[in-house]
């Protein structure tokens, strides 16, 4: 295409902010968003390149839009919302997207694909990744188990609610808040991870309707207008949004906090996923998933 090409080398800050993150999470008990991580440490090292080269603003090819209003710049969602990734992007500040532009984010897949194929692009017909980057097509579980830190937990035991052993595990960190699969437990009914304790090492499952919860905490929040224009939560990033009106918050900068009321209940909210918080299409706000409401069944 005739274009420079320029490498970044973000191995060392990846591996400590994002890889190290991903497993110092699991093991303390919570299921972290490393792409949304990711996000933030490649954006931030992309545009002071930019800065650098005297580019006005950096092109991407995430599907998203950036839309403003009389306060500024906010992620939007994208016109194909199957392909949309302003869940992932939540995370960057005003500032950045004042500086971002997202050419895709107006276009569905079908039509990029094309378009590449008419300019004979190799890239028009190669397959999706569906595995975190770094995984390196070993799994998520594999990894775990080979990059674990030294304290990893090893073999505890699955409880019911009750506090009944029912069954043994490989180590806590393998286990999410609402997982179904993989949990090596035979039921007359489903099962459904519904807490995790790294302390004891143990894993609490049971019926999905204990999952359920309308009270949700968000800490590392930042809110980019008035709380009271938040009317939806995207709580995982293929989910659909949920209704919701922030009830309080507290601290300011990186350690504020917030507390949502959903107006219907939402089932395996898993401590350590980003919460992006919406108005209608737009994210006005993002926050990190700290627990669960108190009216919830609290699992140990």
């Amino acid at each position: 295409m005739g274009l420079p090409h320029l490498t970044l080398d973000l191995r060392s800050r990846f591996r400590a902010e994002v890889v190290e993150d991903f497993l110092t999470e699991h093991a303390a008990g919570r299921t972290p968003n490393p792409c949304v991580r990711n996000g933030t440490v490649r954006f931030e090292e992309m545009l002071a390149l930019a800065g650098r080269l005297g580019a006005a603003r950096l092109a991407t090819g995430h599907y998203a839009r950036v839309e403003a209003d009389s306060e500024g710049p906010l992620i939007s969602f994208a016109d194909d919302s199957a392909k949309d990734q302003s869940y992932m992007l939540a995370r960057l500040a005003p500032e950045q997207l004042a500086r971002l532009w997202f050419p895709l984010g107006g276009m569905r897949k079908p039509a990029v694909r094309e378009l590449a194929r008419s300019r004979e692009l190799p890239v028009a017909d190669r397959r999706e990744s569906q595995d975190l980057c770094f995984l390196s097509g070993i799994g998520k579980q594999a990894f775990l188990g080979r990059h674990a830190p030294a304290a990893a937990s090893g073999e505890g035991e699955i409880v019911n609610p009750g506090g009944e052993v029912i069954g043994r595990h490989g180590g806590h960190e393998r286990f999410t808040v609402g997982q179904r699969r993989g949990i090596g437990v035979g039921a007359a009914r489903p099962l459904y991870v519904l807490g995790t304790d790294p302390v004891a090492n143990r894993v609490v499952v049971g019926d999905r309707s204990k999952l359920a919860t309308t009270r949700i905490e968000l800490r590392d929040a930042a809110l980019h207008r008035a709380s009271g224009r938040v009317d939806a939560v995207k709580l995982r990033y293929r989910s659909e949004p949920v209704a919701c009106r922030v009830e309080q918050t507290a601290g300011r900068g990186a350690h504020a906090r917030l507390g949502l009321t959903l107006e219907t209940p939402a089932h395996g909210i898993a401590p350590g996923q980003t919460a992006c918080l919406l108005e209608g299409r737009r994210v006005v706000g993002v926050g990190t998933i700290a627990a669960r409401g108190r009216e919830t069944a609290h699992v140990a």
